[in-house]
């Protein structure tokens, strides 16, 4: 799919090409369902870009900039939202101006990103595509019955904005239903017994407000079409105070996920209308670790006994969109490791021998209940997973550790003396573009048809003419580019010991682009510095700053499919002193700025509000540990992605990072009001363009940004960059987007000098 769809993006393909490769998949996957032995197949899963973006499209929430007049809804139309558009392509719908994308961020607290739908306040709701119908056409057509899936009404609008701040979107839940009520009546007529409508927001902190829209909405649709069975599937944690609510909605089914909370099936199944149909979420749809299935069947065995095999399903805990496909693919991993995991196509395995053992009695699956208990007992007992070196320096971690000498006043004067940087300092966050040709270059060393040393010439050659070129577009603080990565966490995890990594657990980030997370099953440490000569050569090219590049702690283990078998502060606080070791090498080498990025810290937070100061807690200590050993003089930066800043601004604070960089491009410097609020103290970053679109925005625009920046924010505090790093972009459109950035700095630097009354 990623394939065919950055062909189709580049003029390589067209759209038909792209259709029939997306009908092919979907046929591949519901046939592997069938195959595997799965009985509830889903359908409309299937997304080009994302799930919540074609609900977005599905229901009209199109805004005006995009040119949508009614009608059917183009490919161009969806991918202006999803990426922007520079105005070039015109095809049926498209704009034929240029338009910026969508906002997007975390999907709940994954690494899943999300279009966030926007809506006003005199917002039309229609149905605007039947994909969720013609999908189910499409797989009866081939003779499977499905059961479709929609994102629920109140979950969409619970993740929908308003540039309005009166608007508040579940008033607009009156007019939305109807729509709900005609795709399902369409989907009804057609034959869909069951639909299953996705409602994740039941796992959140709701008020009453809330609770009332999920009644309402519900009682619309069992008033409506009283004949049509709904799942209602909540994931990613607990019902908690929501439970009575889920279980007085008029609904024929409800799924629970029992991985993040597996308590809460005693209430649920007690409190559970004896016709509810129980749908067991208990194979891990976030993680990649083998099930116990004996013990799992020790806890559902009585639940299908109590209530009947028919009204019980097992399923994952949430949808496998998080997990890589097939384990088999995998002919590297350490034969140990690679019995203890389990991928998506294993993930279905296990759901059919749970569903065969529930049905028929152990004795049909007893093969695979003694390979799952062999495998369960192997990993808790094997010494590739546990170092007591490593647990004795981990428990010797003191609160000296985590504290900085001097306050950021004393630091930052130190600091400003050392560098020498003009007002609103111009850097990029850290990654160049990994073209073709970079790609082709590692390929062909890991193959073995280039040697080291060429590799190596090709890489310092590329970082070069990179330090080169940001010298001569006029960049004040200069990176390496980032040649020599792969991937900002696997790069580190493959230099650290209890990591290990797959070839293809490639597993969706957003669009197209795709990550493959590595494995932390063991106890963590650094064997030898991981970046210290690729900076060294870099800063020996040029007398600008160059800033030493780490991920943080908290990011590498947010984006790695993490442990079970230790608390995840255990975890982080072991990667936070690896890190540390080479921070410390950086500094003994000379360097000015070491950043170190948690552009995950705050998908991390729990879901619940209750739940947060304990998470934050671990993370900044982690992230402190890993950062306060360096001299006052020594800058520490660091950068955060796609985050809702106001709910956690006093643990920003405690980082003391010296300088914060953030995405506030697509929010147009909204998320900037938090850290104006709060009278944050230390310097930031505000991204002034979106990396994550095509588009080359202009000197104009940008210099709109930084002075929407500057009225919340002291010029003394601002530097200017983009929002992300510039891996995944081409050199032309990067090119073009900071020679204006940085014209946009001179300009920005004149007007606060006009208005200061130097000259």
């Amino acid at each position: 799919m990623k394939t065919a769809l950055e062909s189709y993006w580049s003029g390589k393909s067209t759209e038909a090409d792209l259709l029939k490769t997306a009908a092919v998949l979907r046929a591949a996957n519901w046939a592997r369902q069938k195959a595997m032995g799965v009985t509830v197949i889903p359908s409309n899963d299937f997304t080009f870009y994302d799930h919540v973006l074609d609900t977005s499209i599905m229901v009209g929430a199109i805004p005006e900039i995009y040119g949508w007049n009614g009608g059917a809804v183009s490919l161009a139309t969806t991918f202006a939202m999803a990426r922007g558009c520079q105005g070039k392509a015109e095809q049926d719908g498209a704009p034929t101006q240029g338009v910026p994308a969508q906002e997007m961020t975390k999907w709940f607290d994954t690494n899943y990103h999300y279009m966030v739908p926007e809506l006003v306040a005199d917002q039309r709701f229609q149905l605007s595509s039947l994909k969720a119908l013609e999908e189910y056409r499409e797989a009866k057509a081939l003779g499977y019955d499905t059961r479709p899936v929609l994102l629920g009404p109140v979950t969409f609008l619970k993740l929908s904005k308003s540039k309005d701040p009166a608007l508040k979107p579940l008033s607009l839940l009156p007019k939305l239903v109807p729509v709900y009520l005609d795709i399902l009546r369409r989907l009804h007529d057609e034959g869909a017994q069951w639909v299953q409508l996705d409602e994740p927001a039941l796992v959140l902190d709701l008020d009453d407000a809330a609770r009332a829209a999920f009644r309402d909405a519900y009682a619309q649709i069992a008033q409506a079409l009283p004949d049509l069975k709904i799942m209602l599937t909540s994931y990613f944690g607990d019902l908690g105070d929501n439970l009575d609510t889920a279980l007085s909605l008029p609904v024929a089914g409800l799924h629970v996920d029992l991985v993040r909370a597996p308590s809460q099936i005693y209430e649920v199944v007690t409190r559970a209308p004896d016709d509810l149909v129980l749908s067991l979420g208990v194979i891990d749809g976030r993680n990649i670790w083998r099930a116990d299935l004996g013990e799992l069947l020790d806890r559902i065995e009585p639940i299908a006994t109590q209530r009947g095999v028919d009204r019980v399903q097992v399923a994952p805990s949430c949808s496998l969109l998080h997990v890589p496909i097939d384990l088999e693919l995998e002919t590297d991993l350490d034969p140990d490791l690679k019995s203890w995991l389990s991928f998506a196509i294993q993930k279905m395995g296990e759901l059919s021998a749970l569903g065969c053992a529930l049905s028929q009695g152990r004795g049909v699956v007893q093969a695979e209940l003694d390979a799952s208990a062999k495998a369960a007992h192997a990993r808790r007992s094997s010494p590739k997973v546990h170092s007591p070196a490593v647990t004795g320096r981990t428990a010797a971690i003191t609160r000296e550790m985590m504290k900085r000498t001097s306050s950021f006043a004393t630091r930052a004067a130190l600091q400003r003396k050392r560098l020498g940087l003009p007002p609103f300092p111009t850097t990029t966050i850290g990654s160049f573009p990994q073209t073709a040709k970079v790609r082709k270059a590692r390929s062909d060393y890991a193959k073995g048809i280039i040697s080291e040393g060429d590799y190596h010439d090709f890489l310092r050659e590329e970082t070069a003419r990179t330090v080169r070129w940001q010298e001569t577009i006029g960049l004040d603080v200069l990176v390496h580019g980032e040649f020599e990565r792969n991937d900002m966490v696997q790069y580190f995890g493959e230099q650290l010991s209890g990591f290990a990594f797959t070839k293809e657990g490639w597993v969706q980030s957003y669009g197209s682009r795709c990550v493959r997370p590595p494995i932390l099953f063991g106890d963590v440490s650094r064997p030898e510095p991981m970046t210290v000569n690729w900076w060294t050569y870099a800063q020996s090219l040029t007398n600008k700053p160059m800033k030493g590049m780490l991920t943080g702690p908290v990011t590498i283990l947010n984006w790695s499919f993490v442990r079970d078998d230790v608390p995840r502060s255990t975890a982080c606080r072991q990667i936070a002193l690896a890190i540390r070791d080479e921070v410390f090498d950086l500094e003994r080498a000379g360097a000015r700025m070491i950043q170190i990025d948690e552009a995950a810290l705050r998908e991390g937070l729990p879901l619940r509000r209750s739940e947060w100061k304990t998470y934050l807690d671990w993370a900044v200590e982690s992230f402190r540990v890993a950062s306060s050993g360096v001299r006052d003089e020594t800058q520490i930066h660091t950068h955060m992605c796609y985050s809702e800043f106001n709910d956690i601004i006093d643990a920003i604070a405690a980082m003391d990072a010296d300088v914060i960089s953030i995405e506030t491009s697509r929010s147009k410097m909204e998320l900037l009001e938090a850290f104006k609020t709060y009278k944050y103290p230390n310097e930031i970053g505000p991204g002034v363009y979106d990396i994550h679109s095509p588009r080359v925005p202009s000197v104009e625009e940008m210099t709109n940004l930084l002075k929407l920046a500057r009225q919340r924010l002291s010029d003394a505090q601002l530097w200017v960059n983009p929002d992300c790093g510039l891996k995944t972009r081409g050199w032309k459109e990067v090119e073009g987007a900071l020679v204006n950035m940085v014209d946009a700095a001179r300009q920005i630097r004149q007007i606060s000098a006009g208005k200061s009354g130097l000259h």
